[in-house]
Formats: structure tokens, sequence, C-alpha cells
């Protein structure tokens, strides 16, 4: 069942459900606007009637994060996108954040969604994106499927912005832990200088409390698991845990701390990336999409009682 308010700028909201598994997908961005196991909450949500806050949930296409003026340079040819970000000067979160996505397949428990990036300044190639969210016992499940239609190789980096949090637990209060041993230093527009060891304020090796952290970083170095997975694991002080997963091609998470989410004295986004900010000048993690190829990748989340 979908839902749709002429008043709301998230656009259609698609409910998915298997159980007491449920999800709730916004037409904007495409973006997680909830998960939840029962009466258990694991995205905060946000106020009806109310702009998408702090990128929640949205999918970031064909780059994320910034990009350096919004100027970028590859293959002997530079590229001037819209400012998007005034406050650093930079392009941020790719092409498609205000889109609306059109769902192409909709049932109980999973629902697909598509938009197109057209040939526009600053980004002259042309994919077809679709994304699929999926429930089933305690999990969400996603999966993103990128198509060149251009005529020549286009570079490309995916994202997604999910916040996650458990129950009514203060998210202050949860722990986190990421096993990667390297993260990316920014510089005061928030851009990567460098990809160095993690220290002692961004190593999340083990446990650490999310109330004690100040985060805007990109982990690399994963360490991935025998599904070639790598995990960040969200838990609450009663034993529970929300387990986000990224797979194949997403080589590094950005962990991120805001008080800027509705409702919420801190929130915390746990975001697959397959590249690192910049990666457009940079080319770190980028993809070159020859005409008609497809690229799919998948990241999930499940929930794990005491």
């Amino acid at each position: 069942m979908s839902t749709h308010s002429p008043y709301d700028p998230t656009g259609r909201r698609f409910t998915i459900r298997s159980g007491d598994t449920v999800a709730e997908i916004s037409q904007v961005g495409a973006g997680v606007r909830a998960f939840a196991v029962g009466d258990v909450d694991l995205v905060p949500r946000y106020p009806d009637h109310s702009p998408t806050p702090a990128a929640s949930g949205i999918v970031l296409v064909p780059w994320a994060s910034r990009v350096r003026d919004g100027s970028w340079t590859q293959r002997g040819v530079t590229r001037q996108l819209a400012i998007t970000d005034p406050k650093t000067g930079n392009a941020s979160h790719g092409l498609l954040r205000y889109t609306a996505y059109q769902p192409i397949e909709y049932t109980d428990d999973t629902v697909t969604l598509a938009a197109d990036v057209y040939p526009q300044t600053g980004y002259p190639f042309h994919l077809a994106t679709e994304v699929t969210y999926a429930v089933s016992d305690m999990s969400l499940t996603v999966t993103h499927r990128l198509l060149n239609l251009g005529d020549e190789e286009a570079p490309v980096a995916l994202g997604a912005h999910p916040y996650f949090c458990i129950g009514t637990a203060t998210t202050g209060e949860l722990t986190v832990q990421v096993d990667a041993s390297s993260r990316f230093a920014l510089d005061e527009r928030l851009l990567p200088v460098a990809e160095m060891p993690v220290d002692e304020a961004t190593d999340l090796r083990s446990p650490r409390i999310v109330g004690t952290l100040d985060l805007d970083t990109a982990y690399g170095q994963l360490t991935r698991d025998g599904e070639d997975r790598a995990h960040a694991v969200l838990t609450a002080p009663d034993g529970s845990s929300v387990d986000v997963w990224a797979g194949s091609g997403f080589d590094y998470l950005q962990l991120f701390t805001t008080d800027r989410y509705p409702g919420q004295p801190v929130a915390l986004a746990i975001e697959p990336l397959t590249a690192p900010a910049d990666a457009l000048n940079s080319g770190i993690g980028v993809r070159w999409l020859a005409p008609g190829e497809q690229w799919q990748l998948q990241w999930g989340a499940h929930y794990r009682t005491p």
C-alpha cells in the first residue's frame, strides 16, 4: 500500500511488510523512511509533511558525499557541477536527492523504484538506476542496479544514507562497532586530504558509545566475512542490536553523527559507499561503466534480539 498527500514533500510512501517486519520507502530520493520489527523502530522517524532531514535514507548517485567546488577532472576533461552545499562550496550527494523515483514493481514485501540520471551540466552521461527494497524476517535488503544508457563510458559511484536507532533507547547510549583500520582525514571543508590509520577519536574496532563520538568519517580497509560483507553493529544496553552490512563493491562505510535530526539529541547515519568523498577527482572507488554495462550491489540491515 502506498500513501500520498499533496503536502508531503517526500512524495508517495511505499509500505512493505513481512510478518511484523515493516519498512516505509519515500518516493523522493528513494529514501528509507522507516524500518521496524514489531514496535521497535530501527530507523528514526521524522514528522509527516517534513522534507527529508539530513539526507535521511536517500540514494547517493552518481557520486557520494562531496565534490570539491563542484569541479572535477578525469581523463583530461574538467567539468563543473552546480554548488548544492553553499556552506562548504561543494556539490553534495549526487543528482537524484530531490528526484521523485517511479515504482516499477510493488508487492507486499518488496518495492522497486527507478529514476534516470540524464545528461546535464557537469555530468554529461545517461544512467538508468533502480533500487529494490525487500523485507523478510527482521531484515531489510537493498539492491541497487545502475545501467549506462549512453554511448561512452560513464564514471559512477554509489552510496546510501540511512540512519539507525534501536527502539526507545537513546541513540547516544548505543554502542557502535566497525572493523575498519583506515579512515579519511578531512580538511575544514569536509573534504578528504589523506587516507590514514584510524586514531583514538575514530577507532571503532571495539564498541564505542555513540554519544562520545563526533564523526563525519569514511572508513576503508574494512574486514569482510565469508560472504564478502563488511559490518557495522549498533548495540543497545539491553543487548539488542542492528547489523548493517555492505556487500561486494561497497568498499567504504561512512559514519556521521548529527544533532540536526528532528526529535533526536544525536542521530547516527551508517552509509555504505562505493567511493569516498571527492572521488570524481581522486578516482578512488570510481567505476567506469561501459555503454550498456550494468552494475548491481547490495546492502542491508538485520535486527537481533537479546
